[in-house]
C-alpha cells in the first residue's frame, strides 16, 4: 500500500439527454465511459447507486498513488479530461475525496484498512462525509485517544467489514470521508448502530449524506447504464 494515496468518488445522475437516446446508444456510452476512465487513475472502481439512493444513478472511484505532491493535479486534470465527453448526459452530484495518512489513535494500519487501489472483492461500497464539533479539538490528546480506543474496540468485534479514513480538511466542506466495504449491510448496519452509543458520538457534527454503491464490473456497466 502507497504511504499516501487519494481516493475520489463521484455520484453521478443521468441527464434527460441520456434518457432521450436509443437504449443502444445508452449501453454504448457506458462502454465508453468505462474505457474513459480506465486511464483517469492507479484503480478505477464502479458501482451503482440507483435505487439506493433519488439523486444518483453510479458511483466512479478513482484511486492513485499520491506520494508525489504534483499527482493530485496530474490526476484532476485527467479526469477532467476522460469525463468532458460525457458531461451532456450525466451530471455530479456530490463529489467526496481524500488523502491517506498514519492515524494518531492506532500504533499500525488495520488488519482491516482497504488498500484503495487493489481489486475491489465485497459488493457493498458506503461512503459519506465527517466532520468533528470543534469541542472534540479542544479536548485533551489523551482523552481523544481513549475514546477512539473504544471506537476502534468495538470494529474489531466486525469482523468482515473494511474500513478507509480519507483526511479532507481544509479541502473540502468537512473534514473527513469515511469508506466502508461489507458483504452484509445487515452487519454493517449493526456495526454503525453499536458505535452510536460511544462517547466519541457525542462530537459528531456531520455524517451525512451516506452514498451506498453495488458493485459493477467494468465488462458489465450495462447494468447501470440501462
Amino acid at each position: 500500500m502507497a504511504e499516501r494515496s487519494l481516493s475520489h468518488f463521484a455520484v453521478y445522475t443521468f441527464l434527460p439527454e441520456y434518457w432521450a437516446l436509443p437504449e443502444g446508444q445508452r449501453r454504448d456510452l457506458g462502454n465508453r465511459w468505462g474505457q474513459a476512465m480506465s486511464g483517469v487513475a492507479d484503480a478505477v472502481h464502479h458501482y451503482g447507486a440507483f435505487p439506493q439512493e433519488a439523486v444518483g444513478d453510479f458511483i466512479t472511484w478513482t484511486a492513485i498513488d499520491a506520494d508525489d505532491p504534483a499527482a493530485a493535479a496530474a490526476f484532476f486534470a485527467r479526469y477532467s479530461s476522460s469525463v468532458a465527453p460525457f458531461r451532456r448526459f450525466v451530471r455530479p452530484t456530490h463529489v467526496l475525496w481524500g488523502l491517506t495518512r498514519t492515524s494518531e489513535y492506532a500504533r499500525k494500519r488495520s488488519t482491516s484498512e482497504i488498500d484503495p487501489i487493489k481489486p475491489r472483492g465485497a459488493p457493498y461500497l458506503i461512503v459519506y462525509p465527517f466532520a468533528k464539533t470543534s469541542e472534540w479539538y479542544r479536548t485533551s490528546a489523551e482523552d481523544r485517544r481513549a475514546m477512539m480506543g473504544d471506537h476502534i474496540r468495538i470494529g474489531k468485534q466486525y469482523e468482515g467489514i473494511g474500513q478507509l479514513l480519507l483526511y479532507s480538511t481544509g479541502l473540502q466542506d468537512h473534514e473527513f470521508v469515511v469508506v466502508y466495504e461489507t458483504h452484509d449491510l445487515a452487519h454493517f448496519s449493526g456495526l454503525v448502530a453499536e458505535l452510536r452509543g460511544t462517547e466519541a458520538r457525542g462530537y459528531t457534527l456531520r455524517d451525512t449524506p451516506v452514498h451506498v454503491g453495488v458493485l459493477v464490473p467494468t465488462d458489465e456497466l450495462d447494468r447501470v447504464w440501462l
